[in-house]
């Protein structure tokens, strides 16, 4: 979005408020006017972009259990305190670390060929370096019907196709179980490892990452290894030519043991119902390829740009405005589970949890998980919203983010502020996440919709709880 599209928004929003303004409702016209002028005031910030470039630049990648996730609490308790938020503190918890470590994987038959291919979350290591023939399943599918042990010295490589781009990353949850399971599948049938075609969107040779599913307590004993789109294409073209395909490979990805990670929580304490909250954020981790700019560092600068100019209100909101910036989502919601436990005797008091978690492009879609009188209050806030190209969906849809699952679970309200995620899986778990991907204006939107949203939910008497 362009300035002059900045400056078409900012337009609507004066001539949108003179409507909101001539009808009483669930939302008083002194709530709707101070909403139409944070929207206005987040378009025309650049304190979203300042966070992120902030985060990405001065701390860099920040895989969960790191020193660099370490240095990123003491950023963002720094940060807090510096935009004038009314509590700060960083909760930690404990956690096992795995580690990327070094990584050579190549075609050594028909011919030699570097692969371009990084370690999947929870992987292995090789005691040594691996030089096998490799069987080829064509997804996921044909993996799961493998005999015990009819892999014993190979390494399986599992095929798939490369996923459709689309707003709402519909595709994702299917392609991305040859990263969660394969490994169980491929380690039954005795295979020495097993490469699979990354999980994502692009035409790159940038390997995606991600963690694996545990079986039951126990992670893979063997290397897994995600290879590039591209790469996984040429085996692919090999193969169809009945080719046969040997790789050499040697991992040093490994587990390291119990260290210390931590959520940090800023708050804005409310002026009336201090005691209840309203809770968002981000996920302060991310994967140790990029510089987490999109995934989540986008989420992290969005929930406290938008609190802190709320912050900047003469009047506190009646509710507490909590943001969170999770600790380790990246390998199993460590820090959302940690938070769900740490404080589960006060959830009750927790009136709604969102989060940011799907990039940086704009917001379109409004949705909620509330109670029917509060669905009124979602309804007129997506009135307010429309300006900003946002539309209403669904007032029955459970959800909030990955990291607001396990409070969801316990009860609590949500809703979700739905982004364009037509790039997302180019970009996330690869080296490619960095801050160029970002486009102010775009972000500005997306502070501008979770400020409006927020304050106004947060300045309601309106119960949520279904």
């Amino acid at each position: 979005m362009q300035f002059h599209k900045r400056l078409f928004i900012c337009v609507a929003i004066s001539i949108f408020s003179v409507h909101v303004l001539a009808s009483e409702a669930i939302i008083s016209s002194e709530q709707k006017q101070t909403a139409t002028q944070l929207m206005q005031t987040a378009l025309e910030s650049d304190l979203g972009f300042d966070i992120v470039e902030s985060l990405t630049t001065e701390i860099g990648p920040r895989l969960g259990g790191s020193e660099a996730e370490e240095r990123a609490r003491v950023w963002g308790k720094e940060l807090g305190e510096s935009l004038g938020f009314d509590k700060v503190t960083i909760e930690e918890f404990t956690m096992p670390f795995w580690d990327r470590g070094h990584l050579h994987i190549s075609l050594t038959s028909p011919y030699q060929q570097e692969l371009y291919g990084t370690a999947l979350g929870g992987a292995a290591p090789s005691k040594e370096s691996i030089n096998a023939d490799v069987v080829y399943f064509r997804d996921i599918h044909a993996l799961t019907d493998v005999k015990d042990g009819a892999l014993q010295g190979k390494i399986a490589f599992v095929d798939g196709d490369l996923m459709v781009k689309s707003q709402t990353g519909a595709g994702y949850g299917h392609a991305n179980q040859r990263r969660r399971i394969g490994w169980q599948h491929a380690q039954r049938g005795g295979a020495s490892a097993l490469v699979v075609r990354s999980v994502g969107s692009d035409s790159h040779r940038f390997p995606h990452t991600g963690m694996m599913s545990k079986d039951g307590d126990k992670w893979a004993t063997i290397p897994v290894i995600a290879i590039s789109n591209p790469d996984a294409d040429h085996l692919r073209r090999l193969h169809s030519l009945s080719k046969p395909i040997e790789i050499s490979l040697h991992s040093e990805s490994k587990w390291k043991g119990e260290v210390s990670s931590g959520n940090v929580i800023l708050d804005l304490i409310g002026s009336e119902k201090p005691e209840e909250i309203v809770l968002i954020g981000g996920h302060l981790d991310s994967w140790d390829l990029g510089t987490g700019a999109v995934d989540d560092g986008a989420g992290i600068a969005i929930t406290t740009a938008a609190a802190a100019l709320i912050a900047k209100l003469p009047k506190r909101p009646k509710r507490t405005i909590r943001v969170v910036m999770f600790g380790a989502e990246e390998v199993g919601l460590l820090g959302a589970f940690a938070y769900a436990k740490q404080h589960e005797a006060n959830l009750k008091n927790h009136v709604l949890a969102t989060e940011s978690d799907f990039g940086a492009q704009t917001i379109w879609q409004l949705v909620s998980n509330v109670n029917p009188q509060a669905t009124i209050l979602i309804d007129e806030i997506g009135k307010i919203l429309s300006p900003l190209g946002i539309v209403r969906g669904g007032a029955d849809v459970p959800g909030g983010g990955p990291d607001i699952i396990p409070l969801a679970a316990k009860g609590v309200p949500t809703i979700r502020l739905n982004q364009n995620g037509r790039d997302y899986f180019d970009l996330h778990h690869t080296p490619d996440d960095t801050l160029d991907k970002i486009d102010p204006d775009e972000l500005a939107q997306n502070v501008a919709a979770y400020a409006t949203t927020i304050y106004l939910i947060a300045d309601s008497d309106v119960e949520l709880k279904p």
